[in-house]
């Protein structure tokens, strides 16, 4: 009896709450393989940028980006192509930037860095205000992932085979830079390639988020399924294909939930993925409630 009663809703849920809106509608189907090229590019440079330490610096040029899309906006429109030239070009120019004034100023990076992506955020935000309406600026905020079309999909595809090219190439010096970035250019001359090759990928995949999830959002497929993750697993390998697959399931959870409760969707996704990483935090192997700390060397016998 309580499989009879039970399989008609399971039914129900699974035809109806889940594959039903990705069957009937192609924004939901386009929507869905936007986030997976994202998840599958986006994730693993989020790991690496945690183990960097560079999470604060992945928000900071997800907003450096802004200006630069925003100009494209104002010369072509919701030009694909112009906003992408556009954001890449200012991301670097804010990378490069912050760089060369922290190494001949006072300023640290992440001083710099900071003062740089609070104009360019500001700049950004008063272009697109100015010359375009309200619909314009929630576009570029919080993206329009139920709205990509064939030539975005395209573009996410490709900066997602560019980076995983890109990662399986830089593998090895990535990983030691992480470890010890003096050592690294002591001993090789991938140093200078690993350090701008990553800063690149990191601008084409905000750039990428950008176009999916908006400017707020595009940092938090990055960063969130990357530090969820870390309270589960500990080496490298797993660690990249867990956050990847965090990102996968938030993307499927976030855009069905936003369906059926009218939300909008790039928020959802990422909140879907806070969710688990308040989880995460918990109840983890390595999560606050589990994790001991061990002692410090200078109080070990």
């Amino acid at each position: 009896m309580n499989e009879l009663a039970t399989s008609p809703a399971m039914g129900w849920l699974l035809n109806n709450a889940l594959l039903g809106p990705l069957l009937e509608f192609g924004f939901m189907r386009s929507a869905l393989l936007g986030c997976v090229a994202l998840s599958l590019s986006a994730a693993p440079v989020g790991v690496f940028l945690m183990l960097r330490r560079m999470s604060l610096t992945g928000d900071a040029m997800a907003h450096a980006i802004l200006p630069g899309a925003a100009i494209g906006y104002l010369v072509a429109g919701l030009s694909l192509t112009a906003m992408t030239i556009g954001g890449v070009f200012a991301g670097l120019a804010v990378a490069v930037g912050s760089g060369l004034v922290s190494r001949n100023t006072v300023l640290r990076e992440d001083t710099s860095l900071a003062a740089f992506y609070l104009l360019s955020l500001a700049l950004g935000v008063l272009i697109v205000s100015v010359r375009g309406n309200s619909v314009d600026l929630l576009h570029v905020l919080f993206g329009t992932v139920l709205a990509l079309d064939d030539a975005a999909l395209l573009l996410l595809g490709g900066i997602s085979a560019v980076t995983l090219a890109s990662l399986a190439l830089l593998y090895r010096p990535l990983v030691l830079e992480c470890l010890d970035p003096g050592f690294l250019r002591q001993v090789s001359r991938w140093s200078p390639v690993a350090h701008y090759g990553f800063l690149g990928l990191l601008v084409i995949n905000l750039v990428a988020g950008f176009h999916a999830l908006g400017t707020l959002m595009a940092v938090g497929i990055m960063v969130l399924p990357a530090a969820t993750a870390r309270f589960w697993v500990r080496r490298l390998g797993p660690l990249l294909l867990l956050a990847t697959a965090l990102a996968l399931a938030a993307s499927l959870v976030g855009l069905l939930v936003s369906y059926h409760a009218d939300l909008p969707t790039s928020p959802v996704i990422v909140l879907s993925l806070g969710v688990a990483y308040l989880f995460s935090l918990l109840l983890a192997p390595h999560g606050a409630l589990r994790h001991q700390r061990p002692a410090s060397s200078h109080l070990q016998a």
